[in-house]
């Protein structure tokens, strides 16, 4: 008979998103789903099963997902040799500010940045799903809310807002930072942060924000941002 980690394992790789509980349950017909605490539990067992690994089994915001190891992506960009996409200061520190402050109108990001922020700007973060509008703000020109997205989080390997690192102060700017801030309005094509460093590159903001108040190889094909998955 086979065996429930089986099945999760074959469905993990071959679904290419993260996977829900719900996913798994959708699995099964009924009368024969397992419970919910046995799948979480199944869960864990895999994740432990790829502990030694160059695969981890990780929970983000849209669900579960292999993906390699964050310590082996020197060795695996060797097989893209294409340069890697990059994002620029401007759009990071954009990125940074609404997910710590969300919901934030843009005029507010502005204030925060003490520069303008180009329209176009706003639009790619919206094209990665990144960020979306939540609401608007019942002041005259009801400007737009924006907030960010489970594509945000599942890009930076991030299960919740709450996994987001905390503020902190950085004296020196990491080398694969650009030192002359790009403005926003005259935005560059090339981008100028690695997108392989995860939660690292928000960190990079961070210093913006406070004075002024590895992304992994996914096995399951999310690399791009993608579209907002079912609520568990």
């Amino acid at each position: 008979m086979t065996s429930l980690k089986s099945i999760i394992e074959a469905a993990l790789f071959t679904a290419g998103k993260p996977l829900m509980i719900d996913h798994f349950l959708d699995l099964f017909p009924e009368g024969e789903r397992p419970e919910r605490s046995l799948l979480r539990a199944t869960l864990r067992e895999l994740s432990e099963d790829y502990a030694d690994r160059g695969i981890e089994l990780v929970e983000v915001a849209s669900g579960y997902r292999f993906q390699t190891k964050q310590n082996l992506t020197p060795w695996l960009k060797r097989l893209q040799p294409e340069r890697t996409p990059r994002y620029s200061r401007a759009l990071l520190e954009t990125i940074a500010i609404i997910a710590y402050r969300q919901p934030i109108t843009r005029s507010e990001i502005e204030t925060i940045r003490g520069i303008s922020v180009s329209t176009d700007l706003i639009k790619r973060l919206q094209d990665y799903n990144w960020i979306r509008v939540l609401a608007h703000r019942e002041t005259p020109g009801r400007p737009a809310l924006y907030g960010t997205t489970r594509g945000f989080l599942n890009y930076f390997n991030l299960k919740n807002l709450n996994d987001l690192p905390p503020l902190i102060e950085l004296k020196d700017t990491p080398p694969d930072v650009e030192e002359k801030d790009k403005d926003s309005v005259n935005e560059p094509e090339s981008e100028n942060i690695d997108e392989n460093r995860n939660k690292e590159a928000l960190n990079v903001e961070q210093v913006e924000l406070e004075e002024k108040d590895n992304n992994p190889v996914v096995l399951d094909s999310v690399n791009e941002p993608e579209s907002e998955n079912r609520d568990k």
